[in-house]
């Protein structure tokens, strides 16, 4: 079983206030009548979240937070006290960040990037100094594989992202095509792990499969309006995001192996499908 994260557990006894769950060497485990699921009986199991109420004694809710320990996410802070910030994750009892696991003071209803982990002295607590948490593992991904990230940072090169609440990553300038906030999160695709361990991203999955699936859906818009569509190889990138969400360079190769195939013609404001 893990603090602060998700557990399956077991009835073990229903009384007036709840039930109580099967926490084996924790003990018994009280999960409140107001989040009891409807078909719990004792001896069925139950996905639930654990963490420390307002007098720090072990209890479960059904309730899903907005951050679990060992992740990364954007939250607002509720109360500023004399032992820290407090931020809404979601339940009942708000989420500490000390003072000193602040990286700049933090304010009154303004949201911060934040790390939720164990402490020493077993609460459930936040960072926002990443580096401490962030990039201690070598990742082990490959190229092509499917990430989650979520963006920190602008830098010289594009954008600096976490990628799946473990590693930094890299989006370049010419993987995005819009101003992306911090906290914004998406799925992306590794292009590289660099022996420093950081990682290159792409938003786009790469290959050969990306291309077909590009032209594929080309074909499906150009017969939805009657045949033309208004982009062509000397379009905006913005626009062919817009329209696809794709960059320049997958657009061109799609609808250059779609001429090739003779089932468009490219010309300089559109692209026209050629009748079978």
């Amino acid at each position: 079983m893990f603090l602060g994260q998700l557990n399956t557990l077991v009835v073990k006894k229903k009384v007036e206030f709840g039930v109580y769950l099967d926490g084996l060497h924790w003990g018994d485990i009280l999960l409140p009548r107001r989040y009891v699921p409807l078909d719990a009986e004792v001896g069925s199991s139950v996905s639930v979240f654990l963490y420390l109420d307002s007098e720090d004694q072990l209890i479960a809710t059904t309730e899903k937070p907005l951050v679990m320990v060992g992740q990364v996410a954007q939250l607002k802070v509720v109360a500023s006290t004399k032992v820290g910030a407090f931020l809404n994750w979601g339940l009942k009892k708000d989420l500490l960040v000390p003072f000193s696991e602040q990286h700049l003071p933090m304010q009154l209803d303004y949201s911060y990037l934040v790390y939720c982990y164990v402490d020493r002295s077993n609460r459930i607590v936040a960072s926002s100094k990443l580096d401490k948490f962030i990039g201690k593992t070598t990742p082990s991904y490959q190229p092509g594989d499917e990430v989650h990230i979520m963006v920190t940072e602008p830098t010289e090169l594009g954008y600096k992202a976490v990628v799946d609440h473990q590693h930094w990553g890299v989006l370049y300038k010419d993987q995005v095509f819009k101003p992306l906030r911090r906290g914004y999160t998406t799925k992306a695709f590794i292009n590289k792990v660099r022996a420093d361990g950081k990682i290159d991203l792409l938003l786009e999955k790469p290959g050969y499969q990306k291309t077909l699936s590009i032209a594929d859906q080309i074909l499906q818009k150009l017969t939805a309006a009657n045949g033309e569509l208004p982009l062509s190889d000397k379009s905006e990138p913005e626009a062919i995001y817009a329209a696809f969400g794709v960059s320049k360079k997958v657009f061109k190769q799609a609808i250059g192996g779609l001429m090739k195939d003779g089932k468009i013609s490219i010309e300089p404001q559109k692209i026209v499908l050629k009748q079978s």
